[in-house]
């Protein structure tokens, strides 16, 4: 263990790219956006009304994953404080215990990456077809389905400087309409619209359980700024700041957008809605312009949650294959952004989006949907688990009686709240995720034994 600790910290030096004119480190306004835009996607669109069955119980449990989300935000932020390289989970958990955590936190968080991506681009072909009826052909379909991927690709591939400026547009392109009609719904609130407060049959705890399995996807993505520290300024100060500042707001904006939805459209509508933000917004307004408008911006949401998660989704393999644990090839860096991490996801997300639709299994898309919930939680829980380890063995820093109990708190309950991702994401999602996690072993076995081979000694 002594020696996955210290490589870490030796091989710091590489996540300093050289200076380029397409490169630039991100501050903290634009860490915070990553972490916004990555952690909310398109998903709030349609947010309300996926829970609406369950009744308004469903904002206790946004609540409870709210505050799960903060503090496995607070966890991270000292976690790279203590070791800010590019990677993340990966370089805690391999940090903490060694080789082959660290590779399963950086496989399980690849497959979240573009699994994710697919995901998304999927969903936005949905609201494109709201302004242009494509869905009576499947080619057309298909077009849009991999121009949302590969337009965000081409965006990481110019350099880390445009995935900064993409980010921060999208990021204030996306916010401005939403907390208008999250605030604005507010003013417009009915308390006969909630309806009853648990509907369904069975215990509340389990309707919180049940509605929260559906918000879970809704906060991935509080780990943005931690894999990308090695591209943050500053990282011992910034990362911690925008994890918190990023989970923050998009905390306010699910909320609020949630509660003034439920609070303009009356319950036995909503619960059959497919675009519940038009009908808030109809309501407000009047008209029926409203559904053009939100899937404008969903899309604009979509594509700045897909050019944030490209980036990440390269940076994981990138920090495991400078370690010798991925093929040496998803080293290569160009312009601040590893390349061919970004183009070997993008790839991937565009196969499986073609299969979903050439497939047509819906159900089985879905599953591997739920999968990401299931992957994205490994790392959180190796995460999770090394801050655990680091506090109780001293290592690195020498901390206060106080601030120990207070990062200790923190970390045992971001792990409580990681386990319970797990149990929200169903057996089905838990089930395919250790398949996942099985072919990665096989993965590992066979980097680890060309690793050894190149280090042992010549006769």
């Amino acid at each position: 263990m002594s020696t996955a600790t210290t490589t870490p910290q030796r091989e710091s030096a590489t996540d300093t790219p050289p200076v380029d004119r397409h490169s630039r480190r991100f501050g903290l306004p634009i860490a915070t956006a990553l972490v916004m835009g990555n952690i909310i996607g398109g998903g709030i669109f349609l947010l309300p009304a996926s829970v609406a069955p369950y009744g308004t119980v469903s904002l206790v449990a946004f609540g409870v994953l709210t505050l799960g989300a903060i503090a496995l935000a607070l966890v991270f932020g000292r976690l790279a404080h203590r070791l800010p390289q590019t990677g993340g989970p990966y370089v805690y958990a391999r940090a903490a215990f060694g080789d082959f955590a660290g590779f399963l936190a950086a496989w399980s968080y690849w497959i979240t990456a573009w699994v994710s991506n697919a995901a998304l681009a999927v969903a936005a072909v949905g609201y494109l077809d709201v302004i242009v009826p494509i869905h009576a052909s499947k080619p057309a379909t298909i077009a849009a389905a991999l121009a949302f991927q590969w337009l965000p690709a081409l965006a990481n591939l110019a350099g880390t400087r445009y995935v900064g400026a993409v980010q921060i547009v999208a990021t204030v392109l996306k916010f401005v309409p939403l907390i208008l009609v999250a605030v604005g719904g507010l003013f417009f609130f009915d308390g006969a619209n909630l309806g009853p407060f648990h509907p369904a049959q069975g215990g509340t705890l389990g309707a919180v359980s049940a509605s929260a399995a559906i918000l879970l996807f809704s906060y991935l993505g509080v780990e943005s700024a931690a894999v990308s520290a090695g591209e943050v300024r500053d990282p011992r100060r910034n990362v911690g700041r925008a994890t918190v500042l990023g989970t923050l707001g998009a905390a306010a904006v699910y909320l609020l957008g949630t509660l003034s939805v439920f609070g303009t459209v009356p319950h036995d509508r909503l619960v059959t809605s497919t675009a519940p933000f038009s009908d808030a917004t109809n309501a407000m307004v009047g008209g029926s312009w409203g559904g053009t408008a939100v899937a404008c911006m969903a899309m604009v949401s979509i594509l700045g949650a897909l050019n944030g998660w490209t980036l990440l989704s390269a940076q994981a393999p990138y920090a495991a294959a400078r370690d010798g644990l991925f093929p040496k090839a998803f080293t290569v860096k160009r312009r601040g952004v590893p390349t061919v991490g970004v183009l070997v996801t993008v790839v991937l997300a565009s196969l499986l989006t073609v299969y979903n639709y050439t497939a047509g299994t819906q159900g089985v898309f879905e599953i591997l949907v739920l999968v990401t919930t299931f992957t994205a939680t490994v790392p959180y829980l190796l995460s999770t688990a090394a801050q655990i380890y680091f506090l109780l063995s001293g290592q690195s820093e020498k901390v206060s009686r106080a601030r120990l109990a207070r990062d200790a708190f923190l970390a045992l309950a971001a792990f409580g709240f990681s386990l319970w991702l797990v149990a929200g994401s169903g057996y089905a999602a838990v089930y395919q995720g250790v398949l996942f996690l099985f072919v990665g072993v096989l993965v590992y076995a066979f980097m680890a034994a060309r690793k050894q081979r190149a280090a042992a000694p010549a006769g």
